[in-house]
């Protein structure tokens, strides 16, 4: 399946951040949609960014200082690796997995279409697996009967 065809029928919108907001209110809309991680954008939409928990996380231990009035910007991942709406699932996992990270920015060329995390990969990963079961336990009936 490709990632359009997922993301249209499981996502209905991107939650976001910008740069300039505070890390608490970053972390607040984290915790308020239960997402682990979520894409920064500026004025215009664009994707500057991708800021998620752990980013928090290693903040928090490794700073002597209150992160929750700093802002995004200083925490959050640049140049964020992204996957094209076009791409498989199988394309968006093995991203995750080559990068070691569990959340994906889709693009749809420049543009922002939405976000995969890795349970929705493994979700369509279960989902295929039993359709091929299905399909196999057919076959292996249908050549019974013959």
């Amino acid at each position: 399946m490709n990632i359009e065809n997922y993301l249209s029928s499981h996502q209905p919108m991107v939650i976001s951040c910008r740069p300039e907001d505070t890390v608490k209110s970053a972390a607040t809309l984290l915790a308020t949609n239960k997402i682990g991680a979520m894409p920064v954008v500026d004025a215009t939409g664009k994707l500057v960014g991708l800021l998620s928990e752990r980013d928090i996380v290693r903040a928090f231990s490794l700073r002597n200082c209150d992160i929750m009035t700093m802002l995004v910007a200083e925490l959050m991942s640049n140049n964020p690796v992204t996957c094209s709406m076009d791409d498989t699932m199988e394309r968006a996992m093995l991203l995750m997995n080559r990068h070691r990270f569990r959340h994906l920015p889709v693009m749809d060329g420049e543009k922002l279409f939405g976000m995969l995390s890795i349970r929705d990969a493994l979700e369509d990963m279960a989902r295929s697996k039993e359709l091929e079961a299905n399909v196999m336990r057919d076959i292996s009936i249908a050549s019974r009967t013959r």
